[in-house]
């Protein structure tokens, strides 16, 4: 299959070594390796991305700007295949082809302050480069995925119809969810602000998607694919989400879950020094909101597919997905413990 789809980008197969790449969990991805150079090949999901052309024209338009208007920006844009087009279908789905940027390297367990700091950064430049593009030329990669209120929605939906032993389970998360409807409320008064624009969002903002330099210093922002209109507590949000605790949405012993203050300083410093004069006076108001919004939110979303009986993500174990529900519940109610905390700390 791959040596096919790598002809068509000019590439001889018995020139190059392939071997897989990366740990995501949704597209597949390898390193083609040649003699003096290297690529990523990567093979889209298109039963999550629905629609890869919208992918691949987002991409195109955002490299022609960033090119025009900061041609020093690393933008890792997919290449063109021989015939042209970035994006290629064959009977095995859709591929592109990405240069592999040298003397790089991604981090995916975040262990330093710095590393938070440079990331927030890199995410924030991303932003207000790209903060005078027409964000309504950008299509919706992902619909509504960041619609809490859609998402709280199926959330109520679920409780409704799932199956009584689910629901007993699950019985002190839901209650936490129903008790913190305000989370929803204040998006949706958000969303109807006119001082809180739609802005071009990652809306991916783990440590992964960062390239750094062997200084460690951030180079830009990679997996481009949900990049889409959005609001800044997206990004913001997901990083408070999976930078400020050290135990992962994985972890079983809550009591490991806490939220490191100095890390919440390296993302918010790392994020304005891009951002202070881009977010308008109303959007740095919500600036701490944006921690609840993503966990909030991730937290419904497993609940809600544990309640489903497991149709969204994978699971390894019977409660793994209200175990990752519960673990999101348990940083939320530490985010809380220690917000006024974090207002003092930025007052």
């Amino acid at each position: 299959m791959l040596d096919h789809i790598l002809l068509l980008y000019g590439i001889q197969p018995a020139d190059c070594k392939i071997e897989p790449f990366g740990d995501g969990l949704i597209n597949h991805t390898w390193k083609v390796s040649l003699k003096n150079e290297a690529y990523i090949l990567q093979q889209v999901n298109h039963n999550i991305f629905k629609s890869p052309a919208t992918i691949d024209q987002n991409l195109s338009r955002l490299k022609a700007y960033l090119n025009a208007h900061y041609p020093l920006y690393l933008f890792v844009g997919p290449l063109p295949s021989v015939t042209g087009p970035t994006l290629v279908q064959t009977d095995d789905g859709y591929f592109r082809l990405f240069p592999f940027i040298s003397n790089s390297h991604s981090v995916n367990v975040l262990t330093e302050k710095e590393e938070a700091f440079e990331a927030a950064k890199q995410f924030g430049k991303f932003s207000r480069l790209l903060s005078d593009f027409k964000v309504e030329e950008l299509g919706i990669t992902l619909p509504d995925f960041h619609n809490l209120s859609l998402r709280y929605q199926q959330f109520l939906h679920a409780c409704e119809n799932a199956a009584a032993e689910r629901k007993i389970k699950a019985a002190n998360g839901i209650s936490f969810i129903l008790e913190n409807r305000d989370i929803v409320t204040t998006f949706e008064r958000l969303v109807k602000d006119e001082e809180i624009p739609l802005r071009v969002i990652h809306h991916d903002t783990k440590i992964s998607n960062v390239l750094f330099d062997n200084d460690n210093k951030g180079i830009c922002v990679i997996d481009l694919d949900t990049v889409m209109p959005g609001y800044f507590i997206s990004d913001v949000g997901d990083m408070m989400r999976t930078y400020l605790s050290a135990a992962s949405e994985e972890e079983v012993d809550f009591d490991k879950i806490e939220i490191r203050k100095d890390f919440y300083t390296a993302v918010r410093n790392g994020y304005l020094q891009e951002m202070d004069g881009v977010l308008t006076t109303q959007e740095k108001a919500y600036f701490n909101y944006a921690g609840k919004f993503i966990i909030f939110m991730q937290a419904i979303r497993f609940l809600t597919d544990y309640l489903e009986n497991d149709v969204y993500y994978r699971r390894k174990y019977e409660d793994h997905n209200l175990n990752r529900g519960l673990n999101q519940i348990t940083l939320l109610k530490k985010f809380q413990e220690i917000e006024h905390d974090l207002k003092t700390m930025t007052n």
